[in-house]
């Protein structure tokens, strides 16, 4: 099975901001980027799925009249610092979580953990299907957990992972 991860194309947000679930607007280099990664998809899906964020569905229905939205596609809960600006959190607290976000979280939000089991258990259900072509489109965060996951990268290093806009990540894997 092919399984095409692909990232949101640019919002249109001031530097800093802390949007995981918040909506933003998409940038007008939206169809720009939307046409360079039609080009990287195979003509033929078997199936799409999206984050229901507003900047992933956008894209997903550029792809095919026929997807899916999925909670665990959602990029990570920042609870209370969503819309907030990263000059603008608590710097104890952010620099608290930063040190341990793997196993902390944001107020009301959610930890990298939690946000890994809900991405995960949505990956192994997809890599049972007997598809052929998966298209996957969703937010840095749930494709650095998945390329992490099977690079064998430990969570505290997903942020190694560079994840762009509009970037597409394409993986084999077995099925079935």
């Amino acid at each position: 099975m092919e399984i095409y991860l692909i990232r949101h194309t640019t919002p249109l947000t001031k530097k800093g901001l802390i949007y995981g679930r918040s909506e933003v607007p998409l940038a007008d280099t939206f169809e720009q980027e939307q046409a360079g990664i039609l080009r990287q998809l195979p003509v033929k899906l078997d199936v799409v799925y999206s984050s229901p964020s507003v900047r992933c569905v956008s894209l997903a229905q550029s792809i095919s009249n026929l997807y899916l939205t999925d909670n665990a596609l959602y990029e990570m809960n920042f609870g209370d610092w969503e819309g907030e600006n990263w000059d603008t959190v608590d710097r104890e607290d952010s620099e608290t979580w930063m040190k341990d976000f793997v196993n902390l979280a944001p107020p009301n939000g959610e930890s990298m953990l939690v946000m890994q089991d809900r991405v995960l258990k949505f990956w192994g259900q997809v890599t049972t299907l007997p598809h052929k072509n998966v298209a996957i489109v969703t937010h840095a965060g749930v494709i650095r957990i998945i390329l992490a996951n099977n690079r064998k990268l430990g969570l505290k290093n997903v942020f190694d992972i560079k994840v762009g806009f509009g970037e597409v990540f394409r993986l084999t894997v077995s099925s079935g």
